[in-house]
C-alpha cells in the first residue's frame, strides 16, 4: 500500500479509494475488537468483584466456609464433593468450583484463577 509517513503521522492521501476502504475497515475491526475486549474485561471485573464480596460475607462464618463451598454453596461430602483449599485466598472449594495448578502444585478457586489471569491486563 503506497503511503509516507510524515512524523508521526501516515499520509494516506495517495491511496486508491479501494485502498482507504480497506484501511478503514482494518481499522473499524480492530476497534470493534478492542471494544469487545474492554466489555468482556469489564464483565470479569464484575464477576471478579461479586466473588470476592460473597467470600468476604461468607468467610465470615467459618462453621459454613468450612462445612460448604465458598462459592456454589454446596456441601462438602467424604468422596463426593470433597473440599479443597485454594492456595491464594485460602478458603475451601469443591473440585467444581477450583482447578490443579500444576505448576504450584496445588487447587486454585476458580474467582482467585479469575483475577490472576485479569492481573496482565490492567
Amino acid at each position: 500500500m503506497p503511503g509516507t509517513t510524515v512524523g508521526n503521522k501516515l499520509d494516506l492521501s495517495k491511496l486508491t479509494d479501494e485502498e482507504a476502504k480497506h484501511v478503514w475497515e482494518v481499522i473499524q475491526r480492530d476497534f470493534d475488537l478492542r471494544k469487545k475486549e474492554e466489555d468482556r474485561l469489564g464483565d470479569l471485573k464484575t464477576k471478579i468483584e461479586r466473588e470476592d464480596t460473597k467470600r468476604e460475607l461468607l468467610g465470615n462464618k467459618s462453621s459454613l466456609a468450612e462445612s460448604h463451598c465458598i462459592r456454589c454453596l454446596q456441601p462438602f461430602l467424604f468422596l463426593v464433593n470433597s473440599k479443597r483449599q485454594c492456595l491464594d485466598c485460602q478458603m475451601y472449594t469443591c473440585k467444581s468450583c477450583s482447578r490443579y495448578n500444576k505448576k504450584e502444585q496445588g487447587w486454585v478457586c476458580d474467582p482467585c484463577r479469575m483475577a490472576s489471569t485479569e492481573k496482565p491486563f490492567h
